[in-house]
C-alpha cells in the first residue's frame, strides 16, 4: 500500500489581516492511503489552523486530521487532541519530544485488518534528520523513523466515533513545517569560571547572597527552539529559568537561585510602552541582592534579543509579592559582561604575499590597502603560513611556513619573535602544526597532526611554560584538522579527518583544578554541527552560537553556508557564492564583513555588498580570536 504524505491545509496569517484558505479538502473515509506532494516550503510568516474532526469521519480522515493538527499554530494542541481518546488525551504530552523528518511522516496501514477487529493501526515512517528533547535542545539524529497510530471507535454524544488510543509521545514533523513553525533562540549563562569550576553546573549559584562581581563575566550561549507564534518571549524567560542544557551545563553557571521560576498564576509576559518587561519570580528569588540580581536581568536582557517579535530595552525583575527587586538597561548589562566581539577594534589580519602579518579596517565600505603591523610578524622576519590575533590584539601566535614551529610575538614595534613555544616532528608538511585559535581567557590552541603523536595543545595566556595537552574524548580515530575556539572559551570547533572524510564537531572545553593546582584540559562530547555535508574544508565562529563554514554535501559543489553549533542549519541566511575558497574569517560582530581566501585571492563580503577584492596575493585571513 503506498504510503502518503500530508499536504499543506489551513488558515494563514499574514501581516495583520487575516486570510482563511479552504483548509477542509475531502479526504478519504476508508480505503487505501493514496501518495501526494509533499508540503511545500510554507513562508516563515504563514501561520497555520488546525480543523477539529468531521463528525463520523474514518480511520484514515482520523490519521490525518491529528498529523495536520500537529503543523497548526495551537498553544496546546487543543485541536489534535480531539483527535484522541480521552484517556490518550490526558496522558500524551507533545513537549516531550518533536521528531523532525525530512519530508514529514508518511501514512499506511500497519497490517491488514482480520474479520472482527474493531481496531484500526497505521504505521508512520520516514527519514529522522533530528528531534528537539524536554529541554527545547536541538540533537542531529540522521536515522529510519516507524511509529504506530492505534484507532478505536470511542462513544460520545453523537454515537462512535474514530479516534486514536495509541501513539508515541511528542510531535512529529517535516524539515518544512518545523522550520516554519519553531524559531531557534539563544539564551545566556555565564562561563563557569576555573577558579570556581568545583561548585558545580547550571544551579551552583543558589544561596541569598548579593552576588558582587568584580570584573566583567563571559556570557554563553545555549540554542534552544522555541515555537514563533506561541508566545515566544514567555517560552524563552521560562526555559532560561530551566537552566542550561543537558550538554552545555558542566561549564556554565546562572545567577537565578536553584528553582527559580515564574511567579505562579503568570501566563504571559510582554514589554509596557517604553519596551520594560516585568517579571515577576517565586519566593526562591525575593532574597537575591542588588548586584546578584542585575547578573540575572542581564541574562535576561541577552537572551530576549534573539526573539524577533521582543523589543525588550530594560528588566524590572520582581519579587513574589510584586515588589520590585531590580532593573536594568541594556547599557547596564552590557557593562556587566564582557563584549562578544573579537577584540577592541574592528580590524582584519592577514599575510600578504611575503609572509608577513598586515591589518585593515573592517568598517569601511570599501577595501583599503592593508598595512604592515608593528611587531616581528610584520616585519617578515620568519615567513609564516598561518596565523591567529589575541583578542585584546596585544600579540599574534603564527605557524612557521613549513609548518613545524609556533611563534607568538608581541605586536609592539621592536619586540624581538623569540623561540617556537612548539616544534613538530611531523615528516610531512601537511601533518605538522594547524591553524592556532585564541579563546576568551586568553588561552592559545593549536593541533599537530603528527601521525605518531597526534595532539591538541592549550597554552595558558599563550605561554610556553604553561602548556596542557587536552584530553579529546570521541575522536574514535579521526585526526584533528583545524582549530577554532569560541570567544566564550568554553566551546571548540574542530574539523575532523576520518576514513576519507572531513566533518565539523563542536566539543565541549572543561578545565579542571587539582588539589595540587596542577590544571588538566580536555574536550568532552564531541557532537555534528553539519550533519548535511559530506566535507568540510573550512570554519570561523561567527556569533555566540553560529558558525560559517565552507563544504559540500553529498554529490554536491562547494558552498559557504551558516550553522548553529547544535547541529541546525538557519533559515534565511543565503550567502552568495564564490570560487575555490581555501579559508573563511567571521566577526561575532555581524556587521562586520566575512573575509575569504580564495581563488581570487584576500576577499571581503560587507553586508548588503558582493564580495569584493581586496588583495590578489594574500592568505590566512583572521579577526581576533
Amino acid at each position: 500500500m503506498a504510503g502518503r504524505r500530508r499536504g499543506l491545509r489551513t488558515g494563514v496569517l499574514l501581516g495583520c489581516g487575516a486570510v482563511v484558505l479552504s483548509g477542509c479538502a475531502s479526504m478519504p473515509d476508508n480505503g487505501g492511503l493514496q501518495a501526494v506532494e509533499a508540503s511545500q516550503r510554507p513562508d516563515s510568516q504563514v501561520r497555520v489552523f488546525a480543523m477539529p474532526p468531521r463528525e463520523n469521519a474514518g480511520p484514515v480522515s482520523i490519521v490525518e486530521g491529528f498529523l495536520e493538527a500537529l503543523t497548526s499554530d495551537d498553544p496546546q494542541y487543543t485541536m489534535a487532541r480531539m483527535y484522541l481518546t480521552e484517556k490518550a488525551a490526558k496522558g500524551w504530552h507533545p513537549e516531550e519530544r518533536t521528531t523532525v523528518l525530512t519530508d514529514g511522516p508518511s501514512t499506511g496501514p500497519a497490517s491488514r485488518p482480520s474479520a472482527g477487529e474493531e481496531g484500526r493501526t497505521f504505521r508512520l515512517s520516514g527519514h529522522q534528520v533530528a528531534f528537539v528533547d524536554q529541554q527545547q535542545a536541538y540533537r542531529p539524529d540522521g536515522t529510519s523513523y516507524s511509529k504506530t497510530l492505534h484507532l478505536v471507535q470511542e462513544n460520545g454524544p453523537k454515537g462512535k466515533q474514530w479516534r486514536i488510543d495509541g501513539l508515541p509521545q511528542g510531535v512529529v514533523l517535516g524539515q518544512s513545517d518545523f522550520q516554519r513553525i519553531y524559531q531557534s533562540v539563544n539564551k545566556y549563562y555565564f562561563a563557569l569560571d576555573e577558579e570556581s569550576s568545583g561548585g558545580g553546573g547550571a544551579q551552583s549559584g543558589g544561596g541569598s547572597g548579593s552576588g558582587s562581581t568584580s570584573r566583567q563575566k563571559r556570557l554563553v550561549a545555549d540554542p534552544v527552539y522555541v515555537r514563533q507564534w506561541i508566545d515566544p518571549l514567555t517560552q524563552t524567560v521560562r526555559a532560561l529559568l530551566a537552566g542550561p542544557t543537558h550538554w552545555l551545563n558542566p561549564v556554565v553557571t546562572t545567577t537565578f537561585p536553584s528553582d527559580t521560576r515564574l511567579r505562579k498564576g503568570v501566563k504571559s509576559l510582554a514589554p509596557d510602552d517604553e519596551n520594560s518587561l516585568k517579571v515577576p519570580l517565586n519566593a526562591k528569588a525575593d532574597h537575591v541582592g542588588q548586584a546578584r540580581c542585575k547578573e540575572m536581568a542581564a541574562q535576561l536582557l541577552f537572551s530576549l534579543r534573539d526573539v524577533t517579535s521582543a523589543n525588550v530595552s530594560q528588566i524590572e525583575l520582581q519579587r513574589s509579592n510584586g515588589s520590585q527587586l531590580c532593573v536594568l538597561s541594556e547599557s547596564g548589562a552590557e557593562a556587566l559582561v564582557e563584549p562578544s566581539t573579537s577584540g577592541p577594534s574592528d580590524d582584519q589580519y592577514f599575510l600578504d604575499d611575503k609572509g608577513r602579518l598586515v591589518q585593515m579596517s573592517g568598517t569601511s565600505r570599501t577595501a583599503k590597502d592593508p598595512e604592515r603591523v608593528p611587531g616581528p610578524l610584520g616585519d617578515g622576519e620568519q615567513r609564516m603560513r598561518s596565523v591567529a590575533v589575541s583578542r585584546d590584539e596585544t600579540q599574534a601566535a603564527a605557524v612557521s611556513n613549513n609548518g613545524s614551529a609556533l611563534f607568538v610575538g608581541s605586536l609592539v614595534a621592536g619586540a624581538s619573535l623569540g623561540d617556537p613555544v612548539v616544534r613538530s616532528n611531523a615528516k610531512s608538511e601537511q601533518d605538522r602544526l594547524t591553524t592556532p585559535s585564541w579563546d576568551g581567557l586568553g588561552d592559545l590552541w593549536v593541533a599537530d597532526r603528527d601521525p605518531k603523536k597526534p595532539r591538541l595543545l592549550m597554552f595558558g595566556r599563550g605561554m610556553a611554560n604553561e602548556i596542557h595537552e587536552a584530553d579529546v574524548s570521541g575522536l574514535d580515530g579521526g585526526r584533528i584538522e583545524a582549530v577554532k575556539v569560541s570567544a566564550d572559551g568554553v566551546r571548540i570547533a574542530l574539523l575532523v579527518a576520518d576514513k576519507g572524510k572531513t566533518t565539523l564537531r563542536i566539543g565541549r572545553v572543561e578545565r579542571d583544578s587539582g588539589l595540587d593546582g596542577k590544571v588538566t584540559v580536555s574536550v568532552d562530547e564531541l557532537r555534528a554541527a553539519a550533519p548535511q555535508m559530506e566535507e568540510v574544508t573550512a570554519m570561523s565562529w561567527a556569533g555566540g552560537s553560529r558558525l560559517v563554514v565552507v563544504g559540500r554535501e553529498s554529490g554536491g559543489v562547494q558552498q559557504l553556508s551558516y550553522v548553529q553549533c547544535d547541529g541546525s542549519a538557519p533559515t534565511g541566511q543565503a550567502l552568495p557564492g564564490l570560487t575555490g575558497v581555501k579559508e573563511i574569517a567571521a566577526s561575532e560582530d555581524d556587521r562586520l564583513p566575512l573575509v575569504a581566501h580564495s581563488d581570487d585571492g584576500i576577499v571581503r563580503l560587507p553586508p548588503g555588498l558582493p564580495w569584493q577584492t581586496v588583495l590578489k596575493d594574500g592568505t590566512a585571513p583572521v579577526y581576533p580570536g
